[in-house]
């Protein structure tokens, strides 16, 4: 078997398992997506959030948005804390994937930045859930690329900074970040998509009501 192949398959035997911070970092990226699914559906059904801020939606919103803003700031540190925590690997330790790590660091945080640009606050946090709704869907980059930059680009970047430290472990908790954020679009897409339905059928029924009227 060639040295490279050996590297690739002897990579987990570098994670230490027994560390309680790589547990404590795999337990906050998955708490993230489902704190912020949870608020969001309940807001959208009672209006919790937007009743507590007297009725402003606005308001709630970029509270939520302060919020999940924080969290993700908690998840990173705890990221970093877990990897200082792990062993490094040889092989992720050459030029060329620091490298990659720079590119992929580079590409993950302009796939995150441009779509909030793209969206705005009340966009990138959850707005139609506080009926803050979009005029249309976004085509522009990076939305053209993929569907949801945000949760890839988030990705990208988890993956740069396993290979910068030269950590498994990081690669290991990568692939823990991709799997919950899919699952995470698998509730949320088709929610958002009702959300933007029910809001196209309410106008489609308006415009008949008018027409009838008129």
């Amino acid at each position: 078997m060639p040295l490279v192949a050996l590297g690739v398959a002897d990579l987990f035997n570098f994670v230490d398992y027994s560390k309680t911070s790589l547990a404590i970092s795999a337990a906050a990226i998955a708490f993230n997506p489902t704190f912020w699914n949870i608020v969001a559906r309940r807001e959208y059904r009672t209006k919790f959030l937007t009743r507590a801020f007297g009725g402003n939606a606005q308001v709630a919103c970029y509270f939520l948005a302060v919020t999940i803003f924080g969290l993700g700031l908690v998840r990173d540190f705890l990221y970093e804390r877990a990897l200082r925590d792990q062993p490094s690997h040889p092989l992720l330790e050459g030029t060329y994937v620091k490298y990659a790590a720079y590119a992929l660091l580079a590409l993950g945080n302009l796939l995150v930045i441009t779509s909030t640009l793209r969206l705005g606050i009340t966009g990138t946090f959850l707005g139609d859930y506080f009926g803050i709704l979009m005029d249309g869907i976004v085509t522009g980059f990076p939305f053209n690329v993929t569907s949801a930059p945000m949760y890839y680009g988030s990705t990208m970047s988890f993956l740069g900074t396993a290979l910068l430290y030269g950590k498994p472990a990081g690669l290991l908790l990568t692939a823990w970040v991709l799997f919950v954020y899919i699952i995470a679009i698998q509730f949320e897409n088709p929610f958002t998509a009702e959300i933007y339905a029910k809001r196209d059928r309410e106008r489609a029924k308006a415009a008949g009501t008018g027409k009838k009227e008129l």
